[in-house]
């Protein structure tokens, strides 16, 4: 099932995406149960197993042909002119993971340093911005964000219900479902503010994009493999690709993780409750962003060109199973600086 939230007539709704076409949830789910569903993804999410149930039906009922009630869903379907909002357009809160070794060991010798030992110790992760979450479309940024903007290519889970102190065998059944994550980053920011041991910050918090919808793990059953030697988790063969103005500039496979989405969330819920509506992504996949993609051609080549996100940029990522995620950079009318409010050293 897919689940997307959109706009329309300048209202949030909550709707099942099937055949590209849209159905209200609360409004179609009242042809099937007396309680009809919430019309918005934080109050789906806290009706948990009932609510996730009543939806799985109304979605195999939309694709039944032969069902008694297809036909009224068919007249009720078919929503047209909205706007895609981020499938969860307000988590309770957003962490980022990092768990592709490729990634974390390519930019490690980008920068001339060994590999970290702890990196296949325990999975880590940081908290992001959760109120600065945005789904397709346009992406305002800053000026001082243009200096060095670049994209993340990731997966995300959003929990499903609430939970404690869980063993990574467990974790899987805390997943409601899987999006694209672009994390967004302004690399000149976070590289100042992280000299300092703490971060990031600014650097991260202005924009973490999700979408095109939430993706159900039934629907990903398919192309569920073992997780690698030593981990535990699900695990799904999914090619993860990203190309900035039609141009492919990232390619990688969710398969790649290693740390699966259960370990990252039993130390997300170590001696903590996460809660229906976190947000917790990947991390980057391998070449999956500039800052890696640069570092690596500079070694290579002194003289490599090196490419940043810049104004009018169109960023497309995609991941099979989870849809196309499309989005334009655009630069705020301001000339406002963050970067020029440093106090002087001496």
């Amino acid at each position: 099932m897919k689940l997307v939230s959109y706009l329309e007539k300048g209202k949030e709704h909550l709707g099942i995406l099937a055949d590209s076409v849209i159905y209200n949830l609360p409004e179609n789910s009242k042809l099937i149960s007396k309680n009809p569903l919430p019309d918005n993804m934080a109050d789906f999410l806290k009706s948990g197993e009932e609510g996730m149930s009543i939806a799985k039906q109304l979605d195999r009922e939309i694709q039944n042909p032969k069902s008694e009630i297809h036909h009224q869903l068919m007249e009720a379907g078919n929503i047209k002119n909205v706007n895609l909002l981020a499938p969860v357009p307000h988590p309770s809160s957003c962490r980022d993971g990092y768990a592709f070794r490729q990634h974390v060991a390519a930019a490690r010798r980008n920068r001339k340093v060994e590999m970290i030992t702890e990196f296949d110790q325990y999975p880590i992760f940081y908290f992001t911005n959760h109120n600065a979450i945005q789904g397709p479309g346009d992406i305002e940024c800053m000026p001082d964000h243009f200096q060095k903007l670049d994209f993340e290519l990731e997966a995300a889970v959003v929990i499903g219900k609430k939970g404690r102190n869980i063993k990574a065998a467990e974790a899987d059944e805390y997943i409601a479902g899987y999006m694209i994550m672009n994390d967004l980053s302004a690399r000149t920011l976070q590289m100042e503010e992280m000299l300092l041991n703490l971060g990031p910050a600014k650097g991260k918090d202005f924009s973490t994009v999700i979408g095109p919808w939430l993706v159900t793990p039934d629907e990903l059953e398919p192309f569920k493999v073992p997780a690698k030697e030593n981990h535990s988790g699900n695990r799904y063969n999914l090619a993860m690709t990203c190309f900035v103005n039609g141009k492919q500039v990232s390619s990688g496979n969710l398969a790649d993780m290693d740390w699966t989405f259960a370990e990252i969330i039993e130390r997300c819920a170590y001696g903590v409750d996460i809660l229906p509506g976190d947000v917790i992504g990947s991390g980057t996949v391998g070449t999956g962003c500039f800052l890696e993609l640069n570092g690596t051609g500079l070694l290579n080549d002194p003289n490599y060109p090196t490419q940043w996100l810049q104004p009018g940029d169109v960023v497309e990522m995609e991941i099979e199973g989870l849809g196309k995620l499309s989005n334009t950079i655009r630069k705020a009318d301001t000339d406002f600086s963050i970067l020029a409010l440093k106090k002087s050293k001496s």
